[in-house]
């Protein structure tokens, strides 16, 4: 699995932050995805939230580098990136874009994103571990929590792999 790289973009108050609704698994996200070949990581950041939310942005700094434990997730670049222009643009993959605040996040923003969220607010260096979060005990424990969501998104994971 190629590796992938997220954007995290706060409000100017530096008290919300940008989300983005996936069309294929109904949940709330960083805005991010794989990195080409042809790219660095920066600029796939950049790229992917372009495609993702019709805003072009700056990097400003690297906040984290995650490894895999396992297959269910890929090495993931994390950025701190800040809007230069454009406008709220739903993309392919995008379902609705919005900034939330910091005390509000939705219940359906993806678990790991809040723990790559919350390691940007606290810490002022690259912080580098493990993606422990992805297990498949705790696929399976998601699961039974939501089912048609989990289904979902094995579905697309399929679907992408048969698509390369």
């Amino acid at each position: 699995m190629k590796s992938a790289a997220i954007s995290i973009i706060f409000s100017e108050r530096r008290d919300e932050v940008l989300l983005i609704k996936r069309r294929d698994i109904p949940v709330y996200v960083l805005p991010g995805g794989g990195i080409e070949s042809f790219e660095t990581d920066e600029e796939a950041a950049i790229r992917e939230t372009l495609e993702e939310t019709g805003l072009n942005v700056k990097i400003i700094r690297k906040t984290g580098e995650y490894t895999p434990i396992n297959r269910l997730s890929s090495k993931t670049h994390v950025y701190e990136c800040q809007v230069i222009d454009g406008a709220f643009q739903n993309g392919d993959e995008t379902k609705n874009i919005a900034f939330f605040p910091l005390d509000q996040l939705p219940l359906s923003f993806f678990i790991v994103h809040q723990y790559w969220l919350q390691d940007a607010l606290k810490y002022n260096h690259v912080v580098k571990r493990p993606i422990s979060e992805v297990t498949y005990f705790n696929l399976i424990k998601y699961f039974f929590k939501h089912p048609l969501l989990v289904f979902g998104a094995l579905l697309a994971r399929i679907r992408l792999k048969f698509e390369k």
